[in-house]
């Protein structure tokens, strides 16, 4: 049988639909290629940015030696020392960009103006830390991007 090229075209327009059609199903059905949004509740994040912005601003002006550290034993957070552990109440949310499902928040229990988040929660790869607390009902925000 010959095949002439009229039939080879639409043979070839066939098989590339094919092709394209393969790789459309595989992307929306593997666990691999997972289509998170970014936050759940991006709009009302939205809605308090400039409260974020307040924040972060009393931090830089507070001139602190608030640091972040990785240890061996796991993620080392150091609040000043010019704030009494008592006084301060927040959340440390740490945020993994490729997996929603390694997200979480802890709330802030310090000894010895220190914080430690352990190893053994923490995946290798790139982390997004966000600490918000209020020390005498002034706000403060700390935001470091880190890979372990």
């Amino acid at each position: 049988m010959k095949i002439n090229w009229g039939t080879a075209i639409v043979l070839v327009f066939i098989g590339f639909i094919g092709f394209i059609g393969y790789f459309v199903v595989i992307a929306n059905t593997t666990e691999r290629t997972n289509h998170d949004l970014v936050t759940e509740d991006y709009y009302q994040k939205e809605l308090g940015y400039q409260t974020d912005l307040d924040a972060s601003r009393n931090l830089n002006e507070l001139n602190s030696n608030m640091r972040v550290q990785i240890r061996p034993e796991g993620l080392l957070i150091e609040f000043p020392e010019s704030m009494l552990e008592e006084k301060i109440k927040g959340t440390v949310s740490l945020y993994r960009p490729s997996s929603k499902q390694l997200d979480f928040d802890e709330p802030i229990r310090l000894s010895d103006s220190q914080m430690l988040i352990p190893r053994s929660r923490l995946v290798d790869g790139r982390w997004d830390i966000r600490i918000f607390w209020e020390y005498e009902e002034v706000p403060y925000l700390y935001r470091k991007r880190m890979v372990l």
